[in-house]
């Protein structure tokens, strides 16, 4: 008898220790979720070059939230249920922040080479007008 329940405990402890493979209902797939904290990151940097006073996260960042979930079909619930769901899943998670730097760090990139291309241009046109002054 003692081997037939530690034969039942053993299986019920394997069966509900196993997770299956597929994401919840409401989750939002992998790579839409990548794109979306990307852009959540992106808004949070703008908030801080921002005037902090208590209502400035009501009057300048809600609405940029709520225009990008609009943007990716998605609400904040699903945001924030979807977000949880990655946060069991550490692993994943892991990965998805490592593709969210490489494109932060892209836009940074692209972002830095425009200035750079821009700043070399008023420095041609400075010298420009400098010559013709002379």
């Amino acid at each position: 008898m003692h081997k037939y329940i530690t034969l039942f405990f053993s299986v019920s402890l394997f069966l509900f220790s196993c997770k299956g493979d597929k994401a919840p209902d409401g989750i939002i797939k992998h790579d839409p979720m990548i794109n979306l904290l990307t852009e959540v990151h992106l808004i949070d940097g703008r908030g801080y070059g921002l005037f902090q006073s208590p209502d400035s996260l009501n009057k300048y960042g809600t609405s940029r939230y709520d225009a990008l979930f609009k943007r990716h079909h998605t609400d904040s619930a699903q945001f924030k249920k979807s977000l949880k769901y990655y946060a069991t899943q550490p692993t994943e998670l892991q990965k998805m922040y490592e593709q969210i730097l490489t494109n932060l760090k892209q836009k940074t990139d692209s972002l830095n080479k425009v200035l750079h291309k821009t700043d070399s241009l008023d420095l041609i046109r400075r010298q420009q007008l400098n010559k013709s002054k002379i």
